[in-house]
């Protein structure tokens, strides 16, 4: 009997067992340094709680200053708990610019913020991952500025079988 050889349960681990996309393009601008929602969010439930969940975002932004450096900072978070940020004075510490010609110049820099991180939520509730952003020093961070498309991608994961 073949018909339930391909469950979820029966799959390969490190099988892709289903994507979810999440879309936007509302510019959400964040000049206070206390983290705000981007707006970017997608849901997932996993089927075991064994499995992971990657995650992939790519999210476009803004980020300006009048003087010479602009910073700002986002994370990603799986309901109300952190599971990526790169705090100021670290290494991935992101986005962070600043203008080789001194202070009378500008900042304004349009990019996209990428991100992959390979989650554990151990759990089969529904779980919604989402992004958040903040500015530091006087800066602006305009995620999805101008009506540009950011997405999160949620990839269920199979872990090892239990047998």
């Amino acid at each position: 009997n073949i018909s339930n050889q391909l469950t979820d349960a029966n799959m390969a681990s490190g099988s892709v067992l289903q994507v979810v996309q999440g879309t936007t393009s509302t510019t959400v601008t964040q000049t206070s340094t206390s983290f705000a929602d981007t707006g970017l969010t997608a849901s997932i439930t996993p089927s075991s709680s064994s499995n992971k969940i990657f995650v992939m975002v790519n999210q476009g932004y803004r980020l300006h200053d009048a003087t010479y450096y602009a910073g700002a900072s986002i994370k990603l978070l799986r309901g109300s708990t952190i599971i990526y940020y790169a705090s100021s004075g670290t290494a991935e510490y992101y986005p962070y610019y600043e203008s080789p010609q001194g202070s009378s110049n500008n900042v304004n820099v349009y990019n996209y913020f990428p991100l992959n991180y390979l989650d554990s939520p151990s759990t089969t509730s529904e779980i919604t991952y989402k992004t958040q952003q903040r500015s530091y020093g006087g800066s602006s961070i305009s995620t999805q500025n101008g009506g540009a498309s950011s997405t999160i991608i949620l990839m269920e994961i199979s872990g090892w079988p239990i047998l």
